[in-house]
């Protein structure tokens, strides 16, 4: 359709086809500045979505990374609203180009173990609309929608008859069996909902007294604090026999990251560290992990903690652990990570795209190509499979490595890279001689990074008290946790029944999978 060109075929004079004619043209023009300034911005959209999908993937198609993006739900928040805005345009921008469908992943189906309320939704009538004969039932379309319901507080009333004996005047009545806090108003529930928004979702105690309020509850700060410095004191004994388990094994791994603590009184801060120890996972028994809340990041907190534990200790390059690995000591046997090594390759790479860096991360990633293909062999298979890839693979990394570090420059960051794996060699190679050891110390860094994280939440911890009762708190959520249990189910199952619990039958209640409770009760 070409507007100027029918204007010909109207009856006008010249001055009203020469006004219309230019209001016409007026208007196109308009509309065609609409379209380049739509077409602009798509353009823009365009570009920041490609950005946005390079930040998603990138690592994975062009670092040779395996860490996961810390930030990916705000970058697929992202994508998302970038996919929203260029439909909107798409709307008003007419166009005759046919639009690509998206590619959508199939929807996972819903959890069957969830309760479902089912709504009915029937037709008005059960005539037929068009020639009104009776309906007849010849299927049914379902869907299903994922709801849930904020934290939803409600009362139990607990009411016990007391009965008289007419003879003797004895009352009788059912008494009030013993608690985590004795006449106190929570039920184990709040009283688990509470040390999990704390301790694993971090969300500072005003914050939970913000939500109660907005369903018309009072909880005040301090009843909340009192709450849980009580549970810390009633969940230490769990906490310590988690640590007497971790020290049977005769592997772990061992790292540490900085807190910030107040100190009372004058309003300053200095900087604590929260160590971590982790069990091995390629060691049968359950997965624990506890962590030990210190106040400098001296060497003697470790050896305080290990005592007189013997096996091997996987950990970075950090010097506080040397001590542990002396002579002297003939206590550990050390264990260097290899994404540790790896990482010095991966940053000169991504400082400078250096070809050297890129061969040692493409040599790297065939050692973890191998765990791999190991992940679920027993301890004899994988030895196998070590000895007959992996030992082969690290020979000539070695020789690479030495090779290329005589044509080194000293000083460099190329330099440093070789070196720091060069100098721990006999500590990364120790692994692909067994079946057991691990390779890296990945494990107690996933494990230590939703605390890192959290961080951010509350910003410091308020006394050395309340990062050790954080320390043993995180210890029984985090063991929960590795070990697949619900944190607030089993939290809220173990305060029940903790007060009047036997001493003797205390690893009945660890955070452990049901089949390794059983496995302790036979030992017993």
């Amino acid at each position: 359709m070409k507007p100027l060109a029918q204007l010909d075929q109207l009856n006008l004079d010249a001055h009203t086809k020469q006004q219309v004619t230019g209001i016409v043209q007026a208007l196109l023009d308009q509309a065609q500045q609409a379209i380049r300034v739509q077409e602009l911005k798509i353009q823009a959209l365009t570009m920041e979505l490609a950005h946005l999908r390079r930040i998603q993937f990138g690592k994975k198609n062009e670092s040779l990374s395996s860490q996961p993006n810390l930030f990916e739900e705000s970058v697929l928040a992202d994508i998302a609203a970038v996919h929203a805005e260029i439909e909107q345009i798409d709307v008003t921008v007419k166009t005759n180009a046919p639009k690509s469908p998206r590619v959508r992943a199939g929807r996972q189906p819903l959890p069957d173990h969830l309760p479902r309320i089912e709504h009915r939704h029937e037709p008005e009538s059960c005539q037929c609309g068009q020639c009104g004969n009776k309906l007849v039932k010849i299927g049914e379309d379902v869907t299903e929608q994922l709801d849930v319901e904020p934290a939803r507080f409600f009362v139990h009333r607990h009411i016990r008859p007391q009965y008289a004996c007419k003879s003797c005047e004895t009352i009788t009545a059912e008494p009030v069996p013993p608690a985590i806090i004795d006449s106190g108003m929570a039920a184990p529930g709040l009283l688990a909902w509470v040390i999990t928004s704390k301790y694993l979702n971090h969300l500072p105690l005003y914050r939970l007294e913000q939500i109660a309020a907005r369903e018309q509850v009072t909880l005040s700060r301090s009843t909340l604090a009192e709450w849980v410095g009580r549970i810390g004191v009633a969940l230490q004994p769990l906490t310590e026999q988690l640590k007497w388990h971790l020290l049977q094994g005769n592997t772990l791994h061992a790292d540490e990251t900085p807190v910030t603590q107040l100190e009372p009184g004058n309003g300053k801060t200095q900087r604590a560290y929260l160590w971590a120890y982790r069990s091995n996972d390629l060691d049968p028994g359950p997965r624990i992990v506890v962590f030990d809340y210190q106040i400098s990041r001296s060497g003697q907190h470790a050896r305080n903690f290990l005592q007189n534990w013997q096996g091997h200790l996987l950990v970075d390059d950090y010097g506080g652990y040397k001590a542990l690995f002396s002579r002297a000591a003939l206590s550990c046997t050390e264990l260097a990570c290899w994404a540790h090594a790896r990482r010095k390759f991966f940053d000169l790479h991504q400082a400078n795209g250096s070809s050297m860096a890129f061969e040692a991360l493409q040599r790297i990633a065939n050692l973890y190509a191998i765990e791999k293909e190991s992940k679920h062999l027993n301890i004899e298979l994988r030895q196998q499979l070590r000895a007959e890839k992996s030992l082969p693979v690290l020979d000539e990394l070695h020789d690479w490595l030495r090779q290329t570090r005589m044509q080194t420059a000293h000083g460099g960051a190329s330099a440093k890279a070789l070196d720091y794996a060069l100098k721990r060699w006999p500590s990364l190679v120790r692994y692909a001689h067994t079946g057991y050891l691990p390779i890296d110390n990945n494990p107690v860094e996933n494990s230590i990074r939703p605390i890192a994280i959290g961080k951010k939440n509350w910003l410091f911890t308020g006394s050395q008290r309340a990062g050790q009762r954080a320390a043993n708190i995180q210890t029984l959520l985090g063991t929960a946790q590795l070990n697949g249990l619900n944190p607030g189910a089993w939290l809220n199952d173990i305060l029940t029944k903790l007060p009047t619990w036997p001493n003797s039958r205390i690893d009945e209640l660890l955070p452990f999978a049901p089949e390794f409770i059983q496995s302790l009760k036979l030992k017993q």
